[in-house]
């Protein structure tokens, strides 16, 4: 096969696109961490500076004009030099829009699906995926907030009323607009669990592959001691399954959790206790509304 027959060759091209707040950079390190074993599965993850831009500035042309044959060919051979993977990575938190946009109009990224619709034109002969990550409006509002230019929570939710938001919205109007991308979503919530289980899925390896990182999110809420526990429980038992140790790590975790890393400060908003557990449990309803949506793959614990 020639260099420019690869390039031409269609692949699976997965977008992860945040979203904000939802440690994106860090998960894009994490299987950059894993290059190598990723690489001999034919996935290819090239770091973000080698695409963010360039793919930006390609997908903004498309608003006057159909993508120039061959441009797609053309971003793939800067990204990739000479592999010819049969999967590609791509992360981009602001690939929505920027935190100041976040939420317009009632509505989570409204401008999601358009986006989206340039970047499935773009690569039309691929098979598209978009993973993202969903948050607890709780924090998720206050945190997008906060990196936002905005000097009121006012001015940045525009008048809309965060009981009305809903991540099943967001993920319906995708459904809709471009049914042949495939969705996986998980919460934010429960990263420290299936940090690992994000990455395989985003690879396309079997759930018992090792990989180097599977619980480094850990580390931000459980003690030393548990951390060390936990580590020796792997060290004997290196046959559990992926499953088996998720397991593993809930029960250190509901020992040996830091009760000050698992509070969050909410900067902006003025919301009572009782906002605060009916915006909880809207979500949680949510979650159960996107669970059961068809087309939807839904990373859980």
């Amino acid at each position: 096969m020639t260099r420019s027959d690869a390039r031409l060759a269609a692949m699976e091209v997965v977008l992860h696109a945040g979203v904000h707040g939802t440690e994106a950079d860090r998960l894009i390190k994490g299987l950059l961490r894993n290059a190598d074993l990723l690489h001999a599965a034919a996935v290819a993850v090239p770091g973000p500076a080698r695409y963010r831009r360039s793919l930006r500035d390609a997908l903004q042309a498309l608003s006057d004009q159909p993508p120039d044959p061959g441009a797609r060919d053309t971003l793939l051979q800067q990204i990739l030099d000479h592999e010819t993977p049969g999967r590609l990575i791509l992360s981009n938190e602001n690939f929505f829009c920027v935190p100041k946009l976040a939420v317009s109009r009632g509505q989570f990224y409204p401008r999601a699906e358009s986006k989206l619709a340039d970047f499935r034109e773009f690569f039309a002969p691929d098979r598209i995926e978009l993973f993202l990550a969903i948050r607890n409006p709780v924090t998720y509002l206050p945190d997008v907030f906060a990196a936002s230019p905005h000097d009121s929570f006012a001015a940045f939710m525009e008048g809309t009323d965060p009981l009305t938001l809903r991540w099943s919205e967001l993920i319906d109007r995708i459904r809709h607009t471009l049914p042949d991308i495939g969705l996986t979503i998980w919460c934010q919530e429960d990263v420290p669990l299936i940090w690992g289980e994000v990455m395989r899925r985003m690879g396309d390896l079997s759930e018992d592959e090792e990989i180097l990182g599977e619980f480094d999110i850990l580390q931000d809420i459980m003690s030393p001691e548990g951390l060390t526990r936990f580590a020796g429980y792997l060290a004997d038992h290196p046959d559990l399954t992926g499953d088996q140790r998720r397991r593993a790590a809930a029960a250190f975790l509901d020992k040996f959790a830091v009760d000050e890393a698992m509070e969050e400060e909410l900067v902006g908003p003025d919301w009572d206790e009782l906002t605060v557990d009916l915006l909880t449990e809207l979500y949680e309803d949510d979650l159960e509304e996107i669970s059961q949506m068809p087309g939807v793959r839904m990373i859980t614990p």
